[in-house]
């Protein structure tokens, strides 16, 4: 049994603006631009036009793999993701958006937070709505955390909504920590429920001042052959504000607080968590003598990082060598489907990183360590 802690829904650019509410409606602005490559316009007539050949769904089965995008089976129309779920062979995927992750976070820290909740409970919606076809598609809603009061009974409202995870920006809140203790009931409700908290790639701001790229060499194309996407210096720093994030809830007790809530880090890579958890040791060691919350804490910061925190490699990553340094309950599976970014053969690749550890450190990776990140969200999943 394989979960899928990592796949998409290709949403149009308007795609959302059909489940706002009237006041936020007119002011939604499309998440994307149409030119989504250097050779490519985006033709959502012409995707349509293609799912619905006879001859192109034949094919779907021996190219599940090979079709990426808007191009992949049940990327987009929701009545075909269930059989693209059956040729992928997951039990579950967890189901993020494509595009809105910027829009979103952009919102959050743009002043306006009537937008900013009215954007993320469109997206909520959406999410759900797109999810609703299959029992094994968990969808994931999103959850502002600018305003300490709202942040509460807007995660209430998305989880009665029917998400099975709450995604929230790994770039800081404006003018507070997300560790605020006014944020805790966002974490009581997530923990009760047994709903994990997410943070994906996206969700970060600006990773790198621009001026890193005024190197006097010609421009690099991104991974995608354009220049919308990352490349290997904005690569480096995509952890930066997740390792932040996460260190603060971790420092100032949010785990602590709430043993039973589970946080998934999610397409931001796996490498850097070994020596980040040796990090957060090394700073509880040096500063704990002055510091009463680190004092409070029942374990060292690792042993939190342990128990609660779920963390998908990339495919290109050693998945082996990050469970053998950061431990086997650490690190779980994620496809990227239907994204390029995934690759043709992620199982394979993983397979191959993996050759040295147990089976039943593979079984981790594989089913446990998901299972235990979604707790009762999986109870409805089928199988």
């Amino acid at each position: 049994m394989i979960h899928d802690a990592d796949s998409h829904l290709m949403e149009s650019p308007d795609w959302f603006v059909q489940y706002a509410d009237p006041d936020v409606r007119d002011r939604m602005r499309p998440l994307f631009k149409v030119n989504v490559g250097p050779d490519t316009s985006f033709d959502l007539d012409a995707f349509e036009s293609k799912h619905a050949d006879p001859d192109y769904r034949a094919k779907g089965e021996d190219e599940i793999w090979l079709r990426k995008n808007w191009a992949a089976l049940g990327s987009f129309r929701k009545e075909d993701r269930p059989r693209a779920l059956d040729l992928l062979g997951f039990a579950s995927q967890l189901v993020f958006n494509t595009f809105a992750n910027k829009a979103l976070q952009e919102a959050e820290h743009s002043g306006d937070l009537d937008y900013a909740y009215g954007l993320a409970r469109a997206h909520n919606r959406g999410m759900v709505d797109f999810c609703s076809i299959d029992s094994r598609l968990l969808p994931v809603g999103y959850v502002p955390l600018a305003d300490v009061d709202r942040a509460g009974p807007f995660a209430a409202e998305a989880l009665a909504l029917g998400c099975k995870a709450l995604m929230i920006a790994s770039a800081c809140p404006p003018g507070h920590s997300p560790s605020h203790v006014g944020l805790d009931p966002v974490w009581a409700q997530a923990q009760e429920a047994g709903v994990p908290v997410v943070l994906h790639v996206g969700g970060g701001g600006r990773l790198l001042d621009p001026a890193y790229f005024e190197n006097g060499l010609p421009p690099v194309p991104d991974f995608h052959g354009g220049d919308g996407n990352f490349r290997s210096v904005d690569y480096m720093a995509i952890a930066n504000p997740v390792m932040q994030t996460l260190a603060a809830m971790i420092i100032d007790g949010v785990l602590h607080r709430f043993p039973d809530l589970r946080i998934g880090v999610i397409e931001q890579g796996a490498c850097w968590v070994p020596g980040w958890m040796r990090s957060l040791d090394s700073a509880a060691t040096a500063f704990q003598r002055n510091e009463a919350r680190l004092q409070a804490l029942d374990m060292p910061p690792s042993g939190y990082v342990r128990r609660q925190i779920r963390v998908t490699p990339y495919p290109h990553e050693d998945a082996g060598w990050c469970i053998r340094e950061g431990g086997e309950d650490v690190f779980m599976f994620s496809s990227d489907f239907p994204h390029v970014e995934g690759g043709r053969n992620p199982l394979g690749r993983f397979e191959r990183s993996l050759e040295d550890v147990s089976e039943d450190a593979k079984d981790r990776f594989y089913r446990r360590n998901f299972e235990d990140l979604m707790g009762a969200a999986l109870s409805a999943v089928a199988g």
